[in-house]
C-alpha cells in the first residue's frame, strides 16, 4: 500500500515537471529585460552606449554608482519622489474609500435607480481618458487647479472611481446576507455595519485594488503632464525621468538608474501586500 502511494506521488510529480519548467522559462524571459536594466544602471556611460549589458561580467569588472549619484544630485529626484508620494497616496485612498461606500450602497441599500446608476458608472470604464483631458484642463484653468496637488488628486480619483466601484461592488455583494440581517436586528446602522463589518471583511479586495490604483498613479505620465505641466515644485518622478533625455537624445543612460529608483516603493508595497493581493484576486472564485 505504501509502495503504491509512493509510486502515485512520483507519477504526480513527474507529470507536473513540464508545467513547472514552462512557468520557470516564462518567468525567466519576463524577468530578463529588468535584469539587463538593473545591471546597466551600475555600468559607466561609455560602456552602456557601446556594449550590451551581458558583457558587464567580462574581466575586469567595471561597476559604478555614478549614474545613481547624478540622478539623485542633478535631476531633483528627491523632490520628485516626495511629489509622487504626495500624489499617489491621496489618489489611492480617496477613490477607494468613496468606492467602498458606493459599493456597499449598491449592494445592500435599496433606493430608486440603483441599477441604472451602477450601470452608468460601469459604462464610464469605456470612456478613454484622452477624451476628457482638454475639457477638464479648461475647467482647471478657470478654477486655478492646474499645477496643484488638489487638481491631480481629483483627476486620478475620478479616473480610478469606476473600476474601484465595479470591483468592490462585486466583492461586497457576495458577502453573506445573514451577517447584515443580524446586524440590523441588533440595532446597527448602515454606518456601523460599513465600518465594523464591511471594511474588515473586505480587506483582501481593498488591498488588491490599492495595489492596482497605486501602481497606476505612481507610473502615470500622461495625466501628470497635462494637469501639472512641467512645474518642478509638483512634478512627479515620471515627469522628471522623462526630462532626463534632452531633445538630442543625450542622457538616456541615466534612465536605467532613475527607473530603479522609481521602482523601489512600488516593489515594497507589492511584496508587503502580496498575501492580500492573492486573496483578493481569488475572492469569489470559490463559494461555500
Amino acid at each position: 500500500m505504501v509502495k503504491r502511494k509512493g509510486t502515485e506521488i512520483v507519477k504526480l510529480i513527474a507529470a507536473r515537471i513540464p508545467l513547472h519548467l514552462v512557468i520557470i522559462a516564462i518567468t525567466a524571459i519576463w524577468f530578463l529585460p529588468s535584469l539587463g536594466l538593473f545591471i546597466s544602471s551600475f555600468r559607466p556611460q561609455h560602456l552602456i552606449l557601446n556594449t550590451g549589458w551581458w558583457k558587464a561580467f567580462e574581466w575586469p569588472l567595471r561597476f559604478t554608482l555614478e549614474n545613481y549619484k547624478r540622478v539623485l544630485t542633478t535631476a531633483n529626484m528627491d523632490r520628485s519622489f516626495f511629489n509622487s508620494l504626495m500624489i499617489a497616496v491621496p489618489s489611492t485612498v480617496v477613490p477607494i474609500l468613496i468606492a467602498a461606500y458606493a459599493a456597499y450602497a449598491f449592494s445592500w441599500m435599496k433606493f430608486r435607480g440603483r441599477i441604472l446608476l451602477f450601470l452608468f458608472i460601469v459604462g464610464l470604464l469605456v470612456v478613454p481618458i484622452q477624451m476628457t483631458l482638454i475639457p477638464i484642463l479648461r475647467i482647471y484653468n478657470k478654477l486655478g487647479l492646474t499645477g496643484t496637488y488638489v487638481g491631480i488628486w481629483i483627476a486620478h480619483s475620478a479616473y480610478g472611481m469606476p473600476l474601484s466601484v465595479y470591483l468592490l461592488r462585486n466583492f461586497i455583494g457576495e458577502l453573506p446576507g445573514e451577517m447584515f440581517e443580524s446586524a440590523f436586528i441588533d440595532g446597527a446602522s448602515h454606518f456601523d455595519i460599513f465600518f465594523r463589518l464591511v471594511l474588515p471583511t473586505s480587506v483582501p479586495a481593498i488591498a488588491s485594488l490599492s495595489i492596482f490604483q497605486f501602481m497606476w498613479v505612481w507610473n502615470d505620465l500622461l495625466v501628470a503632464l497635462v494637469y501639472l505641466g512641467g512645474t518642478p515644485d509638483v512634478a512627479p518622478m515620471t515627469v522628471t525621468i522623462s526630462n532626463l533625455v534632452n531633445s538630442y537624445g543625450g542622457g538616456w543612460h541615466l534612465l536605467t538608474s532613475a527607473a530603479f529608483i522609481s521602482m523601489i516603493l512600488p516593489l515594497i508595497i507589492f511584496f508587503s501586500l502580496q498575501k492580500y493581493f492573492v486573496r483578493g484576486i481569488l475572492a469569489g472564485s470559490v463559494k461555500g
